[in-house]
């Protein structure tokens, strides 16, 4: 008889065991080649529920045969052995069945689909044993249509939106049609029932193991050892931490939750229930896992903070759906293995900051920079406080003690903890990094022979500090205006001792005392000490002017400001001496070799300092 005919049915009038064995045997695969040619739950329904109805009249004639009294004649024992025997066909048609339905509702994922976890909706293509009536399931152009089960029948397919239900940020797709759920219920209710839970397990373990691992795949998520990873070059980590993390989160939150569901729609008994769970989805979660502990366990240094925050930051993201997701006990060392992830990475920011200051602090450069300009150990110390300040929240909860600052050693600043009172451990660090690095910069400005110099490049330096604390209103929150004003002293010192060690010498030269000889004031000034006078300032203005047009004052401002503060000095001390004087050196011989320069020509000059590079002075000879 062709499988496509009406078979006897199991009904209320032939409901015997040889009939059930009779539908039982029609589809054993390995005695009838037609039979390997179709499956049974792509027939008629029909046809579908009478292979059940038979399956279950055989499990209770073999039940039934098991628990009743030895047999009392060898019919009743051949009875048995053909029970048994049309149970392990209908189990092993069952197993079949079970794996096919699997394959033909395998979805394909669209990886960029899922990464856009903040839709309602996430496209997928399942594939179905069914026509679609619906205009509104026709396929996007996007939508990837699938194919073949395996069987070699040909089905058609169509694409549908499945929608996913959100709880708290876990996203849950419906991986499979509510038929074919239903479909695969009936199967495993009956192949538990029968004893053939293990095979159960492993059909469907093998299955939907195949299907996570390619979707990870897609994901980008490849098996690396912490070997591996720990060899990469820090860019090409850099990189893979950003894609790890979009990664991860759609595996947690989508991928190994909608696993989660599909066994529990199918799994009755909870213990098997989470069995297929880690069945399908261990080897992919520990691989997923793999990354970060590299990553937690690698070489510390400081370029790695940030992205290790990164990563840290990820893992708490996830962690509470990593909790709901791994919660029972075959599944919870996944869940645990997370958590000590964490703390390793946790551990590791802590060290690197630690580290960090420690390095600024032995900075071991000695070439002064040219000009007395920002040091680059100072725009990075100072970027990278600004970037630690992004990070605030995360650093607040992992620094949780004071920094190590040695205030008993003679070859570190020394920390006034009462002038900082209710600092945070973490606004504490920022401060000490601050304290490390002037300490740094001022061991670096001896080795400047112009003590002038050495004076601008602490200015320069502390100002830089400075206004990069007031750029950043979270980092200036946590230095504290009480720091920052302790700063800008810092900075205006260095100004003022400049302008002392520079310019005392040349103001020197514009006073009275030397000039005058005995007898009235009017008469007595001594023209040749007044000629000596001149050639000094002159030589000493050209000479400063020479070197410190190439000094720099990068802010323009602070350049404008130093300025103005030299011109208040020297222009009137310049206009006063000029007044009184120019007529003793005009009256006499070759008065342009001693006024070489008008107040204009001073106010002039001086506009060409802290430029950074040479200037020659363009002056009117008087």
């Amino acid at each position: 008889m062709e499988l496509s005919e009406n078979s006897v049915g199991l009904d209320s009038d032939d409901s015997t065991l040889e009939t059930a064995e009779r539908i039982i045997l029609r589809w054993d695969s390995t005695a009838s080649e037609e039979a390997r040619g179709k499956m049974i739950f792509q027939s008629d329904r029909d046809e579908v529920d009478r292979f059940l109805r038979a399956v279950d009249e055989i499990q209770r004639s073999v039940s039934s045969l098991s628990f009743s009294s030895p047999p009392s004649s060898s019919v009743d024992d051949h009875q048995e052995v053909k029970a048994n025997s049309a149970l392990q066909i209908a189990m092993a048609r069952l197993e079949e069945e079970l794996r096919s339905i699997l394959l033909s509702q395998t979805s394909v994922f669209e990886p960029d689909s899922l990464f856009l976890e903040e839709s309602s909706s996430v496209s997928l293509t399942v594939e179905t044993g069914e026509e679609d009536g619906d205009g509104d399931d026709v396929p996007d152009e996007e939508d990837v249509s699938g194919s073949g089960s395996g069987s070699g029948s040909s089905r058609l397919t169509r694409s549908r939106r499945s929608s996913y239900r959100s709880t708290s940020s876990i996203r849950e797709m419906d991986l499979i049609s509510p038929e074919a759920a239903s479909d695969l219920r009936s199967i495993v209710q009956r192949m538990v029932a029968a004893g053939y839970s293990r095979e159960c397990v492993q059909v469907y373990g093998s299955v939907r193991k195949s299907v996570v691992e390619t979707i990870l795949k897609q994901l980008g998520i490849v098996k690396i050892s912490i070997g591996d990873v720990q060899r990469l070059e820090w860019e090409v980590i850099e990189g893979k931490i950003r894609k790890w993390i979009r990664a991860a989160k759609v595996c947690v939150r989508i991928v190994f939750s909608s696993e989660k569901r599909l066994c529990s729609q199918l799994f009755d008994d909870e213990a098997m229930d989470e069995t297929c769970y880690m069945e399908t989805v261990k080897t992919s979660a520990l691989r997923l896992f793999t990354f970060p502990e590299a990553i937690s366990i690698s070489r510390r240094s400081p370029e790695k903070l940030f992205k290790i925050l990164d990563l840290h930051d990820a893992m708490g993201d996830m962690m509470p759906d990593i909790e709901a997701i791994f919660d029972s006990d075959s599944s919870q060392a996944v869940y645990l293995q997370a958590c000590e992830i964490q703390t390793r990475l946790a551990e590791a920011g802590r060290g690197i900051l630690s580290e960090f200051e420690n390095s600024v602090l032995r900075e071991p450069s000695v070439v002064p920079v040219p000009g007395g300009t920002i040091h680059p150990l100072t725009r990075y110390v100072m970027n990278y406080i600004s970037l630690i300040s992004d990070y605030k929240q995360t650093l607040n909860d992992l620094i949780v003690s004071d920094p190590s600052t040695g205030s008993s050693e003679t070859n570190k600043p020394v920390m006034d903890y009462t002038e900082l009172d209710g600092k945070s451990p973490l606004a504490l660090h920022l401060i000490w990094l601050i304290m490390v690095l002037h300490f740094n910069l001022e061991e670096k400005s001896h080795h400047y022979r112009d003590a002038s110099l050495a004076h601008i490049f602490i200015m320069n330096n502390i100002h830089y500090i400075v206004q990069k604390v007031k750029g950043s209103p979270e980092l200036r929150e946590m230095i504290g205006d009480h720091y920052l004003r302790k700063l800008t002293g810092i900075f205006r010192h260095a100004a003022t001792n400049y302008q002392r060690s520079t310019w005392v010498r040349v103001l020197n030269s514009l006073r009275d005392e030397g000039l005058h000889v005995s007898g009235s004031f009017s008469s007595g000034v001594s023209r040749s000490a007044l000629r000596e006078r001149f050639k000094s300032f002159n030589a000493m203005f050209e000479e400063v002017h020479r070197s410190q047009s190439t000094w720099s004052v990068p802010d323009a401002q602070l350049r404008e400001e130093l300025r103005i503060s030299l011109s208040e000095h020297l222009i009137p001390a310049y206009r006063s001496f000029l007044g009184r004087f120019r007529g003793h050196i005009e009256s006499g011989r070759h008065p342009e070799n001693y006024l070489k320069y008008s107040v204009e020509d001073i106010e002039r000059i001086v506009l060409d300092f802290f430029e950074g590079y040479a200037h020659s002075p363009s002056v009117r000879r008087r």
